[in-house]
């Protein structure tokens, strides 16, 4: 099932004014993959009375880069959208189990949705810079998160940003154009640093590079390996080859049809990447990997 969801519905929101709800505070979880900074516990995620993915558990690595891989359907942008409650800007969703971050559930009731969200941030499939220039695609998404700075200190901000995201050599000439002009792969970039430009912990990748063309990919992926320095970064792909390029860790997901026909998506590994890619503990992860079907 696939609910396309633009940035600028976040955008819309009004944003809160508490101090971050989610402390840092790590917990050990029960992966082999070690202390996890975002664990979900039993997810389950319902669009009305559809299931769309069931029973998942995974612990997510800091600084790590994680993939989620598998068929169309299978429910990755699904569970990539539950990490920062993305999936609640549609009306019929609901998630069932936890998924905790820093040890604490982000499903709380006292947690504020518009903070996980600066905290977890998102990068969607297709680049979506606002109709603005390149300074204000960064300033304004940091102004509606909280940014109290001087006009000196924004600029130092959209720099930082922009040279996080490896775009300001390509772009400090010309920052009052807009963000419409840039090419693709630069856009995708200029997305990347709007995200990370609200300090966020956590980056989530939906499909990042699937409206590339193969030289705007490889910069993309250079600049995730760059960034998981710094972050903790969690990437849904279709190319399994990217999966392998980049990734630490891979999830990979299937899924299964009722007697109704109803897809459900379920994880059935999640491990090293290289393990996963050459000796992986499931058939049904064979056979993806190997081209058996997907």
């Amino acid at each position: 099932m696939t609910n396309e969801i633009s940035i600028d519905d976040t955008m819309t929101e009004k944003t809160g004014t508490s101090e971050r709800a989610l402390p840092g505070d790590s917990s050990e979880g029960s992966s082999p993959t070690g202390t996890g900074v975002i664990e979900t516990r039993a997810m389950s995620v319902f669009y009305g009375n559809f299931q769309a993915v069931a029973d998942i558990s995974l612990n997510f690595t800091p600084n790590e880069i994680s993939a989620l891989i598998g068929p169309s359907g299978c429910g990755k942008s699904t569970v990539l959208r539950s990490l920062n409650r993305m999936n609640d800007l549609i009306p019929t969703a609901r998630t069932e189990g936890e998924v905790m971050y820093h040890g604490e559930n982000i499903y709380a009731e006292h947690v504020d949705p518009v903070e996980v969200r600066r905290t977890i941030g998102m990068v969607f499939q297709k680049p979506n810079p606002f109709p603005k220039s390149i300074f204000d695609n960064i300033a304004w998404g940091a102004k509606i998160n909280g940014f109290k700075g001087s006009k000196t200190e924004m600029a130092d901000l959209v720099e930082e940003a922009l040279r996080g995201a490896a775009l300001w050599d390509e772009v400090k000439d010309k920052l009052t154009e807009s963000g419409l002009s840039l090419s693709g792969g630069q856009q995708q970039r200029l997305c990347i640093a709007r995200a990370i430009a609200t300090k966020p912990d956590v980056i989530l990748m939906d499909e990042p590079c699937s409206a590339l063309d193969p030289i705007a990919t490889l910069r993309i992926e250079e600049l995730m390996l760059d960034l998981k320095e710094n972050y903790s970064i969690i990437i849904v792909t279709h190319n399994m080859q990217q999966a392998a390029r980049v990734s630490d860790k891979t999830a990979f997901f299937n899924v299964k049809m009722s007697d109704e026909g109803m897809r459900t998506g379920y994880l059935v590994e999640f491990s090293k990447t290289d393990q996963l890619f050459t000796s992986p503990r499931e058939k049904d992860t064979e056979d993806y990997i190997t081209g058996r079907f997907g």
